[in-house]
């Protein structure tokens, strides 16, 4: 009996042992005007969360436009004596792949059109339309160089914008951290754009959810599309939706069009993007919102890209379409 007894006290220590949930520790904050958040299984230990704001913050103070001091914000003063960091060289040449992949539909030197049209920095005014044909000459990439540590503008008036690949960079610089901690189950997300490794607390997929596109939505007031079930990959959003400006009764979308110099203006009204890189992720999304419907379906399937569109029919409702990839991890809302 004292053997029978011994084997079932081991057999419900097993199948406790099996029941029972990881513990995951849960990260929260301000982060490039958003929030971050991070949840991860510890192996061995938990990570310095001072190293988690220093990455925050050493791309903040290099990216940031609302940072008068960051090195892209001396760039666009033409400051002579600024020196580009490893963070700044690096996600140049990213953005600079994305440009020449997108012919152009993705362009960090749109900031003088997104000045223009009131987006940075806030309350500036809504100018006559007719001039953005005079910053056109200042939009595209081929019109600055990197040589060394330095950035060569043909124009002095050229301004560089980040915010379309900022976050997406962030998260993979974050994932970088982590994973040379080991950590092998986490999921980081930093201003909506996402990475996700491993398996979730309950050992099951990260199950994400991507926003249903409602005008002036945010994080606290968000209701979701559907949930992608997924592990060992990266998601970025972009949309029409939550950032515009009105004029004449027209909507325009904070998504300017770098070669036009207009604000979108189309039925497509969320992209979401899979891909190992968050940062390419991000910078193709914005990409995708730029070029409309159509033309983002074309690029995903001749450049075999993982995503996710929602858009509005003719009579305003909403409709979806997924690469034939996903179609499987996509989950209806419980």
């Amino acid at each position: 009996m004292k053997i029978v007894f011994f084997i079932l006290i081991c057999s419900f220590l097993i199948i406790s042992c099996k029941e029972r949930k990881k513990e995951y520790i849960s990260l929260e904050g301000i982060a490039q005007g958003g929030t971050f958040r991070i949840k991860y299984e510890p192996i061995p230990d938990t990570i310095s969360v001072k190293e988690i704001y220093k990455i925050l913050n050493e791309i903040n103070s290099t990216l940031s436009l609302y940072d008068t001091n960051s090195i892209i914000s001396r760039i666009n003063k033409n400051d002579t004596a600024v020196m580009l960091n490893r963070y700044f060289i690096e996600i140049y040449r990213e953005a600079y792949k994305v440009y020449q992949q997108t012919d152009g539909a993705f362009d960090i030197t749109v900031a003088p059109l997104v000045q223009y049209w009131g987006f940075i920095p806030k309350g500036q005014k809504f100018n006559n339309i007719k001039t953005t044909d005079s910053l056109l000459k200042l939009v595209g990439m081929d019109k600055i160089h990197l040589q060394k540590e330095k950035i060569i503008k043909d124009y002095a008036d050229i301004k560089l914008d980040m915010n379309g690949i900022a976050q997406g960079f962030t998260v993979d610089k974050i994932s970088m951290y982590l994973e040379s901690k080991k950590i092998k189950n986490y999921m980081i997300e930093v201003g909506g754009e996402v990475k996700v490794k491993g398996k979730n607390q309950k050992g099951e997929l990260w199950k994400i959810g991507i926003d249903k596109p409602i005008e002036n939505s945010n994080e606290f007031n968000r209701e979701l599309q559907t949930v992608l079930s997924i592990s060992d990959v990266s998601l970025a959003t972009s949309g029409s939706y939550r950032k515009f400006i009105e004029k004449d009764g027209i909507k325009y979308s904070h998504t300017i069009n770098p070669r036009t110099g207009i604000p979108t203006f189309h039925n497509l009204l969320s992209v979401t993007v899979l891909h190992s890189s968050c940062t390419y992720a991000d910078a193709i999304a914005t990409a995708i919102m730029v070029m409309g419907l159509e033309a983002g379906k074309r690029f995903v399937k001749e450049n075999k890209i993982s995503a996710y569109f929602i858009y509005s029919d003719e009579t305003g409702n909403y409709k979806t379409w997924a690469s034939k990839d996903i179609e499987d991890k996509l989950k209806p809302i419980q």
